[in-house]
């Protein structure tokens, strides 16, 4: 794809696009190489709205590549049956186990995704929550400074279970640690242990200025809120 195209050029537009189909084709199934192969998938997600193709290239880089970002993102496609998949929540569940295994760019948020599908218990095999695969995918996420696993782990910790311990002041660490993540939940859940004192020392000064940071973080999300489009 050599020299500038002329994008106000609808014929050059069309032979640059072509030309990008198939170098990312040669660079994924001739050169075998896996970020050709995601290439080939953006092109064809972006470009062509072919999600169905998208699919079996994503497949392809998964299973056989091992790509950690594709398999994050076949995962989303079982999670929601796109591309033609049927939607399949425990073998969504399986591929964003590689992906959170395997470093790529949502490895923490494929962690994050198979706490909650584990945490939910329909993909387990007894169809039961199983409270601590959840805790250590969410830990693993929040380590890695995933805001909504560290929310999900403080309320684990905020509400606990037969076989998971209450503990506030976990609950209490959680919470600030997602609250300065930018969480506003978990600010106001902060606020309130430190106002009443519920597994910290109580602090009304500190409970004043979490519950304003809770409230100028809601106020900045409903700002940036913007309508979801579905392609």
């Amino acid at each position: 794809m050599a020299g500038l195209v002329d994008f106000q050029d609808e014929e050059q537009v069309k032979s640059f696009l072509e030309n990008m189909k198939v170098e990312c084709n040669y660079h994924c199934y001739h050169e075998k190489d896996p970020e050709g192969c995601y290439r080939l998938v953006d092109y064809l997600e972006g470009i062509q709205k072919n999600f169905d193709e998208a699919a079996k290239v994503l497949k392809f880089n998964c299973e056989e590549n091992k790509h950690s970002d594709s398999c994050y993102k076949l995962g989303a496609y079982y999670l929601t049956g796109k591309g033609g998949l049927t939607q399949n929540l425990k073998t969504a569940s399986d591929c964003f186990r590689m992906a959170c295994e395997k470093p790529g760019k949502k490895s923490v948020q494929a962690c994050h995704n198979l706490g909650l599908l584990v945490h939910d218990g329909q993909v387990n095999e007894d169809g039961q929550p199983n409270l601590g695969k959840a805790r250590d995918y969410y830990t693993k996420a929040c380590e890695s400074n995933f805001a909504s696993s560290c929310f999900n782990l403080s309320t684990m910790f905020l509400q606990g279970a037969p076989e998971f311990p209450k503990d506030m002041g976990l609950a209490c660490q959680y919470a600030m640690k997602a609250c300065d993540l930018g969480h506003f939940w978990a600010c106001a859940n902060a606020s309130r242990m430190y106002r009443l004192g519920d597994g910290v020392d109580k602090d009304e000064a500190k409970a004043e200025l979490l519950k304003n940071r809770a409230q100028q973080l809601h106020k900045e999300q409903q700002k940036s809120v913007q309508p979801l489009t579905f392609g």
